[in-house]
């Protein structure tokens, strides 16, 4: 596995894309991870050029995961699987959304959703 993030223009990720995207510092672009049909917000991710490229190009979202500096694909571990249904670029490049069909949990504490379990007050 890769130690760092691949570099904007070194991967085979279509230039037409790699030209719109608005990366951070280190290269990453945050990626929202969506119930394709429901539209529940599932979770956060980082993708990198690379990691957008292996998800266009398998169907499965691959991330680049800053903690452990390794890209992952969703489920290969845990069975968990997210299946790609369509990838958008918001209108700033600086997000994608990703439409996918979760299988399981797609939080690594095993919820559903990353969101569910600490709901702010509103005032």
């Amino acid at each position: 596995m890769s130690t760092t993030p691949a570099a904007p223009g070194s991967t085979a990720l279509a230039p037409e894309i790699a030209a719109r995207l608005k990366r951070t510092e280190d290269g990453l672009i945050p990626a929202v991870a969506q119930q394709y049909d429901t539209g529940e917000v599932l979770m956060l991710g980082w993708m990198d050029d690379e990691a957008l490229h292996r998800t266009l190009t398998t169907g499965r979202c691959t991330y680049w995961s800053r903690s452990r500096r390794e890209y992952w694909v969703k489920g290969d571990t845990s069975g968990h699987v997210q299946a790609v249904k369509s990838v958008a670029l918001d209108c700033d490049g600086d997000t994608l959304l990703v439409k996918v069909d979760q299988t399981g949990a797609a939080c690594h504490t095993g919820d559903r959703t990353c969101f569910d379990a600490d709901v702010l007050p509103l005032s």
